[in-house]
């Protein structure tokens, strides 16, 4: 299978909605998954990750991982995301779990088929596709909603 998902014991049922996401992410670039992981983990663990690989230590919502390749070869790479960043953001921004857990691993699917954010142009891009992706992705959304629990805002 080229996507798996790593997840904390009693969120199996995330499995599919987020492998069917990042495949739709990395199909909108005209891209297709070779080995591609996504680990659902808690803020130490992403905060490690963040020091370790960029330096900064502090907590983040997604990291992305590309592991080399042709840019019109198969995408490797993992996609490690904070739980908890992602259960605060849905707050902060009045979505649900669930939406906000597809918005960052299309985020960091995109960051694997090589888009990235550090111009105002580029992140206007990066969202107009997060968005793309998002409301094709409903379904994933709502089976993502109904796996997070009962807490889990509707958006």
């Amino acid at each position: 299978m080229p996507v798996s998902v790593a997840s904390p014991r009693g969120l199996a049922r995330t499995s599919g909605p987020l492998r069917a996401l990042v495949l739709a992410a990395l199909a909108l670039e005209g891209r297709r998954a070779g080995e591609v992981s996504v680990a659902l983990a808690d803020d130490a663990a992403l905060r490690g990750l963040n020091r370790r690989w960029r330096g900064l230590d502090r907590s983040t919502d997604v990291l992305s991982f590309a592991y080399g390749g042709a840019a019109d070869g198969p995408v490797d790479g993992d996609i490690a995301v904070s739980l908890e960043r992602v259960r605060a953001q849905a707050r902060r921004f009045r979505v649900s779990a669930g939406r906000e857990l597809a918005r960052v691993v299309v985020h960091g699917a995109l960051h694997l088929a090589g888009l990235e954010h550090g111009r105002t142009s580029a992140r206007r891009r990066m969202r107009a596709r997060e968005d793309r992706v998002l409301r094709a992705g409903r379904g994933a959304i709502a089976a993502l909603d109904a796996a997070l629990g009962p807490g889990a805002r509707r958006s």
